[in-house]
């Protein structure tokens, strides 16, 4: 772990949005109280039952957020891209976290104490609107996603989870692929599906040309068709 002091700045580019609203005294204080720490590819980052402790700030990598449920079956709740802020909910709520969280790949992320979060935002009624923001931006994003893993069928609910994929990470220098690698395991998590039912609509896919498929790779062939998809569910 590594502790940050104010010559470190250049961090501050990855915590801009919350950056913003302070003063120069309010700055240096947040510059002195976060640390970094690297996580291992497949490393646990928080578990379930844990109580929170830290904003994070994911500055390189990605992180799933993920809830096991009945048989130790795993749902994906969230995907986390550079730079976005999690695991500050449950503090707020006082409640220990509800889910768990691990690094896809490794990943980078910035750490600042909840204790000093909340002593800015004592001081600065604008730094609780940021948040404020930031929360009921995840929680429509939430929303959204219950409706579409409870409501579509599968084929719909694949398509929207490959378009949820390439939006978050975005494509690699060929404009198709996409930017992230799952295992088959995860792409069902993430989709609310069975591992089984998660391959064979792939296939699926592949066989109409929707996509094509190199191990873990996901290449988009046909987006529009993909969209179509998944708005009819």
């Amino acid at each position: 772990m590594v502790k940050m002091n104010l010559s470190d700045i250049v961090v501050s580019e990855y915590i801009a949005d919350m950056w913003a609203p302070l003063n120069a005294e309010q700055r240096e204080f947040l510059a002195n109280n976060f640390t970094l720490q690297n996580y291992k590819k497949n490393e646990t980052i928080y578990c379930e039952g844990e109580a929170p402790t830290n904003l994070m700030c994911l500055l390189n990598g990605k992180v799933k957020i993920y809830k096991d449920g009945v048989g130790g079956r795993s749902q994906i709740i969230r995907m986390v891209k550079p730079v976005e802020y999690f695991g500050y909910r449950a503090y707020f709520a006082k409640e220990d976290y509800l889910t768990a969280a691990a690094a896809f790949e490794p990943s980078t992320i910035c750490l600042i104490p909840m204790s000093a979060v909340t002593e800015l935002i004592e001081q600065n009624n604008n730094l609780g609107l940021f948040f404020i923001q930031q929360l009921s931006r995840d929680l429509g994003i939430a929303d959204e996603r219950t409706v579409n893993l409870t409501q579509k069928h599968i084929r719909g609910r694949l398509a929207e989870s490959l378009l949820f994929l390439k939006d978050s990470y975005g494509l690699e220098e060929d404009g198709s692929t996409l930017s992230i690698y799952l295992s088959r395991e995860d792409l069902a998590n993430l989709s609310n599906m069975t591992t089984s039912n998660a391959i064979r609509t792939l296939s699926q896919f592949a066989n109409e040309r929707l996509i094509t498929i190199d191990g873990r790779k996901i290449k988009i062939i046909d987006e529009e068709k993909i969209k179509k998809i998944s708005k009819i569910g």
